[in-house]
């Protein structure tokens, strides 16, 4: 892996995200309206479980849209043009990074809107937003190698809900009771447990992605 080759990557991906501004827009739009469609059905007030659960309920959603066509955007030309020019360990590290900074970024703005809309329960907010970065970075590296699987089997995007529901779902139950604890006052038994947990299946997504990329990237 080439540290400078996985730079000139990330601002690869930024040019073409700031070109293709309106895919960019109309997930921040998704944001907006879905955050507003909500306060307009519970008239400004939610209970913290039923915000907390929202909320990742959103950001899968926004993980979708966002972060899984980093892959299905690229051609089979420029795939064999990268080949040439950079390792795949390097090109796989620098889709990662770059779809972790976005989700991380449009997390951040979801939980605004939250706050804004539908009120601030949160009783530990720098806990809640460590979770919500953990969270980012799960959600990213998932997607972002279903993402290169579906790429390579002739687009088809269908695939990616095939194979991520099995994954992403008892992903999403984790960061939502790692999240409980910041929007309820109770002890909530198991916690650093399930911290651990979280961590080794983020480990293991990014290790997997790394090794079998590699595979991908020569057929």
């Amino acid at each position: 892996m080439n540290l400078q080759h996985v730079l000139y990557l990330i601002r690869k991906d930024a040019l073409i995200e700031w070109r293709q501004k309106h895919t960019l827009f109309g997930v921040l739009l998704y944001v907006g309206s879905t955050v507003f469609a909500v306060y307009m059905m519970l008239n400004g007030q939610s209970d913290p479980k039923v915000w907390n659960a929202l909320f990742w309920l959103l950001q899968l959603f926004v993980s979708v849209n966002a972060v899984a066509k980093s892959f299905l955007q690229e051609s089979q030309a420029r795939y064999r043009y990268y080949f040439t020019l950079v390792a795949p360990g390097s090109f796989m590290a620098a889709k990662m990074i770059y779809n972790i900074v976005l989700q991380l970024l449009i997390s951040l703005l979801t939980l605004g809107l939250f706050s804004l809309m539908l009120g601030n329960p949160l009783k530990q907010a720098s806990l809640f937003i460590a979770v919500a970065s953990i969270g980012s970075v799960a959600l990213s590296g998932v997607f972002t190698f279903l993402s290169a699987i579906a790429a390579k089997a002739n687009q088809n995007a269908a695939l990616m809900a095939i194979l991520g529901f099995p994954i992403i779902t008892p992903v999403l139950m984790i960061l939502s009771r790692l999240a409980v604890k910041t929007v309820m006052p109770v002890y909530q038994e198991g916690w650093g447990t399930l911290a651990g947990v979280m961590g080794g299946l983020i480990l293991l997504i990014f290790v997997l992605s790394l090794i079998l990329f590699p595979f991908l990237w020569k057929e």
